[in-house]
């Protein structure tokens, strides 16, 4: 499996690079992903994948040293071109009217002195590490997400995903989501309508602030007389969660973030690939199914 996904994700990044290697450059773009990929397969660190003997036989071309590496995955070009490869792999096909927003924790240990991390909660209780925040349509697809520290709050980088990802229809949320400000921004967008639970239940009241026309539409929604299309929507919405477990339960997957994986560039690049490759699986299974 972890040759076909470098073969498939090899021949992606040649199909989307369009620049040449420069005079002044002895190794692409494209060369630099290569590489990058090939580690992150293996679940290995970058030096792992700049020495030969952890390549195939057949594998002919030269290989970038490690500081090639880390230089090179810094820039702008590069980084890039891993933002085309992941979009091309994860972004909606087609235009969807519900949506799943929740968030993912990526703990590391508690004795690690990465000072980009944050202390907050996680499944079960609180760990330090990051947190993946994810909008997914009802095909799994990733319309947008984003990589914070742990403390940071889900609705603020809710927030964020809202205002930059395109999106119409239903969002539908956990009670964790329960926000006016959230319900706001759907309302300036339009075309989304938020769809959350009460965060204290539908016995308790509304407090004395003002509600916003999105918060009072997904109370409707969800409490009134005839609520079934309202608890289907929260019921579908549970499918991120086996979303989250198929990006965890094989081999090449995003099962935790290795002691190498430290700092928010180094954590973003990591979880970016394994979204990539998730979905690169997924179609590839899809594949030998339909010609089966």
């Amino acid at each position: 499996m972890e040759h076909q996904l470098f073969q498939s994700i090899v021949a992606v990044v040649r199909s989307l690079s369009k620049v040449r290697k420069s005079a002044r450059c002895r190794f692409a773009d494209e060369d630099i992903v290569k590489v990058h990929y090939w580690a992150v397969i293996h679940d290995r660190p970058v030096s792992w994948a700049t020495c030969r003997r952890n390549w195939p036989i057949w594998w002919r071309k030269p290989i970038p040293s490690d500081s090639t590496m880390s230089r090179r995955l810094k820039s702008a070009r590069v980084r890039q071109l891993l933002a085309l490869v992941e979009r091309r792999l994860t972004a909606p096909e087609q235009e969807g009217v519900f949506w799943k927003i929740d968030g993912k924790p990526l703990p590391i240990g508690g004795c690690s002195k990465d000072r980009q991390a944050g202390y907050g909660r996680a499944a079960g209780g609180k760990a330090k590490g990051y947190k993946l925040h994810a909008i997914t349509g009802a095909d799994g697809r990733i319309a947008e997400w984003r990589v914070a520290p742990m403390n940071c709050d889900e609705r603020v980088i809710a927030a964020r995903l809202l205002k930059t990802a395109t999106l119409q229809g239903y969002v539908v949320a956990d009670a964790n989501y329960d926000s006016n400000k959230l319900h706001a921004i759907c309302d300036q967008r339009g075309n989304l309508q938020m769809v959350v639970p009460r965060r204290y239940g539908p016995q308790r009241g509304t407090g004395h602030r003002p509600q916003t026309a999105g918060r009072r539409r997904s109370r409707e929604i969800l409490e009134n007389t005839t609520p079934e299309f309202g608890r289907g929507l929260l019921h579908d919405r549970a499918v991120i969660e086996r979303e989250y477990g198929n990006l965890t339960n094989w081999g090449g997957g995003l099962s935790g973030l290795p002691p190498w994986i430290r700092t928010h560039p180094r954590v973003y690049r990591w979880v970016q690939a394994k979204l990539a490759l998730t979905a690169l699986r997924k179609q590839l299974k899809t594949e030998a199914l339909c010609s089966s």
